[in-house]
């Protein structure tokens, strides 16, 4: 009886071994859909602007192999470099005005009775698009504009002041503009990462006399060092790819004054029909921007290491 017993036993084991190990040579069956339309849709264009950046390509006749003379032009173009220090400019602007005021507006009204509501005007504006951000900011800061008209009802300087008529005046304005859509989003993130904090630690803190900015340098800071890291690695990103505003606002102009890499990228593909040069400019920021991010995030994840 016990040996008719054990053998059901052990054929529904072997059942399930089998079953397992067609399991695990099926599995890859199942990604191969994903991969393909990842590699249809991602590797292969990247592959494509790859071998389109080391030739001359006006989108019609085949493309004519030029080996680096789209990246030397890139590096020699006195626009084209104007277009890099723009951008520079972009990555400054945007690690610190939108960070540092998202961090202040979420430090501020984390704990408050009207904390929600008081950073509401703050994350409406992450709402609306880039391109809306452009439109509403074109217009106040137009010669004749609505921020020109209330420095003149005020009587204050500035009144007829072209806003976005030199460079770099207008890259940083504009980079106040789109601070008014990010910090928002960084507050946000922020108070996300202040509720994650324990209040033990914090409360033993305020009665060994920690309060205002003792409290929050040496107690809230340290804590929200994980959330920092995203915070200013998703500015990076996003100020490198900077297009929506710069072409709302000024089209790159006057002249190229305030063109950015992806600004760059677009006119030289889509105005000048030049493929080969905005598939090396194309090539050039991704590289930039993936480097960008391992750096930062190599030296961010160092640092805790260390500390830890």
């Amino acid at each position: 009886m016990t040996a008719v017993t054990e053998r059901p036993v052990e054929t529904r084991r072997l059942s399930a071994t089998r079953a397992a190990r067609t399991g695990a040579r099926m599995a890859p069956l199942f990604g191969l859909p994903a991969a393909g339309v990842v590699a249809l849709l991602l590797y292969l264009p990247f592959l494509w602007t790859t071998y389109v950046s080391f030739t001359d390509y006006d989108g019609l006749a085949s493309p004519v192999w030029s080996g680096l003379a789209n990246y030397k032009t890139m590096f020699s173009d006195p626009d084209l470099i104007g277009a890099l220090v723009n951008t520079l400019l972009w990555v400054a602007g945007m690690i610190t005005l939108p960070v540092v005021l998202g961090l202040l507006v979420a430090v501020l009204t984390y704990g408050h009775k009207w904390g929600t509501w008081l950073r509401l005007p703050f994350l409406l504006p992450y709402a609306i698009s880039g391109v809306a951000v452009g439109v509403i900011w074109g217009f106040v800061l137009q010669p004749d504009g609505a921020l020109g008209q209330a420095l003149g009802f005020f009587g204050l300087p500035g009144a007829h002041t072209g806003w976005l008529q030199s460079g770099p005046g207008n890259t940083l304005m504009m980079i106040v503009a789109t601070t008014w859509q990010a910090a928002g989003v960084n507050a946000l993130l922020f108070v996300v990462g202040l509720q994650s904090i324990p209040t033990e630690p914090l409360e033993a803190a305020r009665l060994d006399g920690a309060d205002g900015f003792k409290l929050f340098r040496y107690h809230l800071w340290p804590q929200l060092r994980a959330i920092t890291t995203v915070v200013i690695g998703l500015s990076i990103v996003g100020s490198l790819k900077t297009f929506d505003v710069v072409w709302v606002m000024t089209q790159g102009g006057p002249g190229t004054s305030s063109e950015t890499l992806a600004l760059s990228m677009y006119k030289e593909t889509f105005v000048l029909n030049d493929y080969g040069q905005g598939a090396a400019i194309a090539l050039f920021l991704s590289l930039v921007t993936f480097a960008a991010s391992v750096l930062y995030l190599r030296y961010q994840l160092g640092d805790a290491r260390e500390q830890a």
